[in-house]
């Protein structure tokens, strides 16, 4: 099945008539409404909810009837939260960590599934390229670092030891303090949210520039056939490593977001 949206299909409209292959672009992630006329019914807002209810329902199922012994599905679900709970979250927080588990577990799962979505059959568009999925994410993060930090060292202690980094010369000051303000308030969730999405959004253009040239070079001359099976080929490939590259992306955003706790959790950060 190949992903398309309604430029993608204008693309092989112009390339039957035409006869000329139109790449590709940006314009591909601009899916239409599947029902009416607003931006709230689009296939990325449709994904992000069949998400929450394939998660819910999953990991519902696999500890309905838990048991010594587990059956597959529970060993499934167990392994997924035991590691989050302690390569992530044990590993990195430290001996505060339990709280913080349901949120990074949360965090993880939900961008897994979102991420995955770009190789499901049927489905095939990854919910995270879409931009605003990544930063609302990331604000969520950059909101509970900064709160738990205040928290735990207070907001005129919290601040003052990310302005006034602890152990360095007065004179670097000049130039620490404003790079520091600047990693915490604005580098850190842009990052944060702009590797995400930069990662889901070129791997889905790279399935779509090979998936859809190959389909082009099927209705060329007899040259341009033959050649149509390298292109699905690449393409198989790399759907395979997008399937690696998903799997990262969840890792690395849930990783991130438990050391920036953990730095706002630490005496001095």
């Amino acid at each position: 099945m190949i992903p398309r949206g309604v430029s993608v299909r204008d693309s092989l409209r112009l390339s039957a008539e035409g006869g000329g292959f139109v790449p590709p672009s940006s314009g591909d992630f601009e899916l239409p409404p599947i029902f009416g006329d607003n931006v709230y019914t689009t296939k990325p807002i449709a994904l992000v909810f069949l998400s929450v209810i394939l998660i819910s329902v999953f990991f519902i199922i696999s500890s309905r009837k838990a048991a010594v012994v587990p059956s597959k599905l529970q060993f499934a679900g167990e392994s997924v939260y035991t590691f989050v709970r302690n390569d992530l979250a044990k590993d990195v927080i430290g001996h505060d960590f339990l709280r913080f588990v349901p949120y990074l577990f949360t965090l993880f799962t939900f961008i897994l599934v979102n991420n995955l979505f770009g190789i499901i059959p049927l489905l095939q568009f990854p919910t995270m390229s879409r931009v605003s999925f990544p930063y609302v994410l990331a604000a969520t993060v950059y909101l509970v670092f900064h709160y738990v930090g205040i928290r735990k060292q207070g907001a005129i202690k919290y601040f003052k030891d990310i302005m006034f980094m602890p152990g360095v010369p007065k004179a670097a000051y000049i130039l620490i303090t404003p790079l520091e303000i600047l990693t915490f308030f604005l580098v850190r969730p842009l990052t944060l949210s702009l590797r995400l999405f930069a990662n889901m959004f070129a791997g889905h253009l790279l399935l779509l520039v090979f998936i859809l040239g190959g389909e082009h070079l099927l209705q060329g001359v007899i040259g341009l056939k033959l050649i149509s099976p390298f292109a699905f080929a690449i393409g198989i490939v790399l759907t395979f490593f997008e399937f690696m590259v998903q799997c990262l992306q969840a890792y690395i955003f849930t990783l991130l977001a438990a050391l920036y706790i953990a730095g706002a959790l630490a005496d001095e950060h």
